[in-house]
């Protein structure tokens, strides 16, 4: 079993460097849109070149390599598509972009390990050429689990995957392929053959089915086999799509391209299940969803956890005072604070409900977890939101409870609740926990 490329968290978009697309066209008015469409829509870097020579002097002078290139392959110095296999000796992805199209050229252009390729006589050509672009830099953040036993099978199928940027991993029986999605649980497809030495692939995906809803993992079955039959075997034991060897590459591609597609639309459908309306935080529903199980995950690894709750100090008032918009320019300013904070942690943060947050506290005792919130409350208190003559200020009080094992999830959200209630009685614009209590006693003693 080996891994060809080690997955990576996946980028916070607003961190992420944007990527540098190369538009290799000779056209005026194509090269116009696809850079003005990739820059000023989509965020990404665009340099355009109407040939090889100014191709090559592009690559020359780059201060970084090219992620992707958009190639025409009848240019004045190019007129067979020669800048192609310049490119792709570069290691540069490349979506094909060219009026004239025949099978022969077809075949060539997939001979040469290109991403895609577009026709111009369509109308919808320049979109079709930007989605593709859209969606082979996305394949980057995909992660796919091959699994075949035949060395030269399993290294045409990686060949075609790694064209297309897909992060892959390989396992050569049902058994490393089980191991891998617990070692790499953000695997997003698994491409599995039917003979295996362990475990057949019917068997392989009824068996991931146990762990993996198909809404958070894709499953495709290939196999060689005669029997017309397979393939519904394959679907009943949960996989979401097959085919048959020998098969067209671009066939295979488009599934595994609609599988992921279908994969991001489900996974957007529950996110947006999941969030506030307003502040884009997680809301009450995920909080109560995704809690218990980071709770049981911490206990099992004999790892501390605490639970805070969170309150805007004279919420009502201020809303009285100055209306729901100010009040909601607040909240949204407040939850950016305190995303921030939470960046880069096992944290889990979620709106509950009016100006009440909660954050679960991964990792950290009553002792820690009221060092991070005093933390947290300082921030919130150097707040400053703009009204129109003056800036508004806004405090936050904070309850802390470490949790002491297994029990209901609302338990530890009503244990948080009583210290808020203590912060709020007792001035408000503070952290109380039983740490605090502990502290106090000391002191008084």
């Amino acid at each position: 079993m080996s891994v060809l490329s080690e997955p990576q968290p996946m980028e916070n978009p607003s961190s992420r460097k944007r990527a540098h697309v190369l538009v290799i066209e000779d056209s005026r008015t194509f090269s116009s849109l696809l850079c003005h469409r990739f820059e000023k829509e989509h965020g990404l870097r665009a340099t355009h070149c109407a040939s090889t020579r100014a191709f090559r002097e592009a690559v020359a002078r780059a201060d970084q390599p090219f992620d992707i290139a958009v190639v025409d392959l009848n240019l004045p110095d190019s007129p067979d598509g020669q800048v192609l296999d310049e490119v792709a000796a570069l290691g540069i992805p490349a979506v094909v972009f060219t009026a004239d199209f025949n099978r022969r050229m077809r075949e060539r252009v997939v001979e040469r390990g290109v991403a895609d390729y577009v026709i111009k006589n369509n109308e919808r050509a320049v979109d079709m050429v930007v989605q593709t672009v859209d969606r082979i830099l996305a394949n980057r953040h995909v992660r796919v689990l091959l699994v075949d036993d035949v060395t030269s099978a399993r290294k045409m199928l990686v060949d075609m995957l790694q064209v297309q940027q897909f992060q892959v991993f390989e396992a050569t029986t049902g058994s490393e392929a089980l191991d891998m999605l617990v070692k790499h649980p953000g695997i997003d497809l698994v491409i599995t053959d039917y003979h295996m030495p362990d475990m057949d692939g019917y068997e392989l995906t009824r068996r991931i089915r146990r762990e993996h809803t198909s809404d958070k993992l894709r499953i495709i079955g290939i196999s060689s086999s005669a029997d017309r039959l397979l393939s519904a075997s394959f679907l009943k034991a949960g996989a979401n799509d097959f085919v048959y060897r020998p098969f067209v590459v671009e066939e295979l591609q488009c599934r595994i391209g609609h599988n992921i597609e279908t994969l991001t639309q489900l996974r957007q459908l529950r996110l947006a299940a999941f969030s506030d309306y307003l502040t884009g935080l997680r809301n009450r529903r995920h909080f109560f969803d995704e809690g218990p199980a980071r709770v049981a995950s911490c206990l099992e690894h004999g790892e501390a956890c605490s639970m805070a709750m969170l309150d805007i100090d004279h919420f009502k008032k201020l809303n009285d005072t100055y209306g729901h918009e100010i009040g909601d320019r607040v909240l949204k300013a407040v939850a950016t604070r305190l995303s921030h904070m939470i960046e880069d942690t096992d944290h889990l943060l979620a709106r509950l409900g009016g100006e009440e947050f909660g954050i679960l506290l991964a990792g950290l005792d009553s002792e820690a977890a009221s060092r991070f919130c005093e933390q947290v409350r300082q921030s919130i208190a150097e707040l400053h939101v703009a009204l129109d003559d003056t800036d508004l200020t806004v405090t936050a009080s904070i309850g802390v409870a470490e949790v002491g094992g297994i029990e209901n999830f609302s338990n530890y959200l009503n244990a948080a609740d009583q210290f808020l209630y203590l912060a709020k009685r007792y001035g408000r614009n503070r952290v109380y926990s039983d740490n605090t209590l502990l502290t106090l006693a000391a002191a008084a003693s």
